[in-house]
């Protein structure tokens, strides 16, 4: 069974950093895109970032651009990335869902990733 291991996630104030994580494995996992999707109380699910994992080419929301990074771990097999959170703000409080699959990652489609972490929340307080 596949499983996307998730950590990092806490409290921190505004202005602050924090790192995701997230661990994919289990018989049958393959994919091409691996990323973030967050959900706050009331609002829609969005994309955050992803990235092509053969050549780690990352994509952006706009509200993110220049204070989140993401990556990935290019020593092992490609199925570990990581989400550095910096210039946190408020409007970042959300729960964090790690995803991947065979996706185009620029379009942030959820329908296109087969495996979800279960998510880790992420609280900005001002």
């Amino acid at each position: 069974q596949v499983q996307l291991a998730e950590s990092g996630g806490g409290s921190v104030q505004a202005g602050g950093s924090l790192r995701l994580s997230c661990a994919a494995s289990g018989y049958g996992y393959s994919a091409n895109c691996m990323g973030w999707f967050r959900q706050a109380p009331g609002k829609d699910r969005e994309g955050v970032a992803t990235i092509y994992t053969a050549h780690g080419r990352a994509h952006y929301i706009d509200s993110v651009k220049g204070r989140f990074t993401i990556s990935r771990d290019t020593a092992g097999a490609g199925n570990t990335v990581y989400l550095q959170m910096d210039s946190l703000k408020p409007e970042d409080t959300a729960m964090y869902y790690c995803v991947a699959g065979w996706a185009k990652c620029e379009r942030f489609d959820a329908a296109d990733f087969t495996y979800w972490g279960q998510g880790t929340q992420v609280t900005v307080s001002s």
